[in-house]
């Protein structure tokens, strides 16, 4: 049977994520086993809470190895902190290495307005995407972070949105997505999302 393996170390909301996916008949399973990640069709790297802590939490359960295996043979998308975590590195708290999977860094928002960014922001497109089809430039979408991935790569941001700077909304690196918003909080915007990922794998 084909499913997407949502992962589970310890730091992740994973019941509005798993909703999202079965209310679009997206089988899924959330895992934290070797076996059951190597198996599935695509993965799901949620995160909630501070880099350092979740980027630990990934090398102590043995997960970050196994996470970079598995990006090179199927797809793969990193939501909020999931999708920092994708990155070289993270300066929250501490300077700390992040997966590697997309280049670049993750630092706090340079901006006049108030952080943590709260609420819904609209999203603009530099180029075609399959994440985003059938959507159009200005969706809106759900963010709740205050630090966010810079790409050494432009091509590799899908997606950016404005919070009096600009903000890299989005990245895909090969098989490798990222969403800094929350597709499973962002209205029917953000099932599309995660229909589209789903069908990545098919």
């Amino acid at each position: 049977m084909s499913y997407t393996a949502i992962v589970d170390y310890g730091v992740g909301n994973l019941k509005s994520l798993t909703n999202a996916m079965n209310y679009l008949g997206l089988p899924s399973r959330i895992t934290s086993d070797r076996a059951e990640l190597e198996r599935a069709d695509a993965i799901l790297l949620p995160g909630v809470g501070a880099f350092p802590d979740a980027a630990e939490r990934l090398r102590e359960t043995g997960l970050a190895g196994l996470l970079t295996e598995q990006a090179a043979r199927k797809p793969m998308l990193g939501i909020c902190l999931g999708m920092q975590l994708l990155f070289d590195r993270g300066e929250e708290v501490r300077p700390c290495e992040g997966l590697g999977l997309v280049h670049g860094s993750v630092k706090k928002i340079e901006t006049p307005y108030k952080l943590p960014h709260i609420g819904w922001n609209t999203l603009t497109f530099p180029g075609e995407s399959p994440l985003f089809r059938g959507l159009d430039e200005g969706a809106s979408v759900y963010f709740v972070h205050s630090y966010c991935a810079l790409a050494d790569d432009p091509a590799d941001v899908i997606a950016t949105t404005d919070y009096g700077a600009p903000v890299t909304a989005a990245v895909n690196h090969g098989l490798v997505y990222g969403c800094q918003f929350h597709p499973e909080k962002s209205g029917e915007v953000g099932l599309t999302i995660l229909k589209n990922f789903g069908g990545l794998s098919r």
